[in-house]
């Protein structure tokens, strides 16, 4: 693996669960993969889980990480190729790249997307800057359209789940039926987590998938190819195994809020539709907005397993690239 950006830098997404799960079971077995390596995280926006759970894993495999809050401690940098630089902007990312390249082994990035203007977001500009001048591995801690190590978590918690209940993912026959739901929110969200998770559990291939929100907030089909994509929260939920909570602005519109029916929120009464569903959600969460305290404190809610795997599916990516790298 060169660089972890999306679901597509994976080769086999069920080996890497496994070795995610492997280190859940013995975080210290590769204590000494990374020895005398820096693992540089750049921060252009806020984070907590993704950047606690990226600092352990890397200090798990003896690597150091070494964080840097670009937006509050460096210069605001320039990612526009041909740029006049006589803005707001001071250092162009052609100059900071590749220093970064020479300090660290493996170069780990947040970015966020403005939420204005698609083309730009959707091109990923920032994330591929720096791997085209950096010259060294990089792994996206949340870009403009995807959270890979997000969906990474989310596909290891299922399986583990699903492991944990006597059954097993499977290519063929009786396959979990997994929900992504759209969920109210007080402000337009990217749609980042939710196109993530679309792709990635299109791309494992071993669920019955289906996608739910109102009219109006279609995701990019590049994301959703493969899934069911209703608009009856009700029906989509009939029989469902596990219950996948995000909300998300929309996407053809860019940005924007059209709906925020409350009645879209997942509810113990709703959750009688399905199989017993376990509730995922990526966190941070609106309490009653997003999802009700019954839920989230109840026994069908998997949230804070789902949020300590992030540990074990970065240590995974992380220790899969120190081993490309020789």
């Amino acid at each position: 693996m060169k660089n972890f950006i999306s679901a597509h830098d994976v080769a086999d997404i069920d080996s890497l669960v496994r070795s995610a799960l492997a280190y859940k079971a013995d975080p210290l077995k590769d204590r000494t993969l990374g020895a005398h390596k820096r693992v540089g995280m750049l921060f252009l926006n806020p984070s907590m889980r993704t950047r606690l759970s990226t600092q352990i894993a890397a200090q798990n495999l003896g690597a150091e990480p070494i964080v840097f809050n670009v937006d509050k401690e460096g210069w605001a940098l320039e990612f526009e190729e041909e740029a006049i630089m006589s803005g707001n902007t001071v250092e162009h990312v052609k100059d900071a790249a590749p220093i970064m390249g020479n300090y660290f082994d493996i170069l780990c990035i947040r970015t966020f997307p403005s939420l204005k203007n698609k083309e730009d977001d959707y091109s990923e500009l920032y994330i591929k800057q720096f791997i085209k001048y950096s010259g060294i591995p990089v792994v996206s801690l949340e870009s403009a359209t995807l959270h890979p190590l997000q969906s990474l978590t989310d596909i290891v918690t299922i399986t583990e789940t699903l492991a944990e209940a006597g059954q097993a993912p499977k290519a063929e026959g009786r396959r979990p039926k997994i929900v992504l739901t759209w969920a109210p929110h007080v402000k337009a969200l990217p749609q980042c987590v939710a196109n993530s998770f679309s792709q990635w559990v299109n791309a494992w291939g071993k669920a019955d998938f289906v996608i739910t929100h109102p009219e109006d907030y279609e995701l990019d089909p590049q994301f959703t190819k493969g899934a069911r994509i209703t608009h009856n929260q009700d029906e989509a939920l009939k029989d469902a195994d596990f219950v996948y909570v995000k909300n998300w602005s929309t996407y053809a519109d860019y940005g924007k809020i059209y709906c925020n029916d409350p009645e879209w929120m997942l509810t113990n009464e709703k959750l009688r539709l399905t199989n017993n569903a376990r509730v995922m959600h990526c966190l941070p969460v609106r309490r009653n907005v997003e999802l009700s305290d019954e839920i989230l404190d109840g026994p069908a809610s998997i949230v804070t397993r789902e949020a300590s795997n992030r540990v074990w599916a970065a240590q995974a990516v992380l220790a899969e690239i120190l081993r490309s790298k020789g």
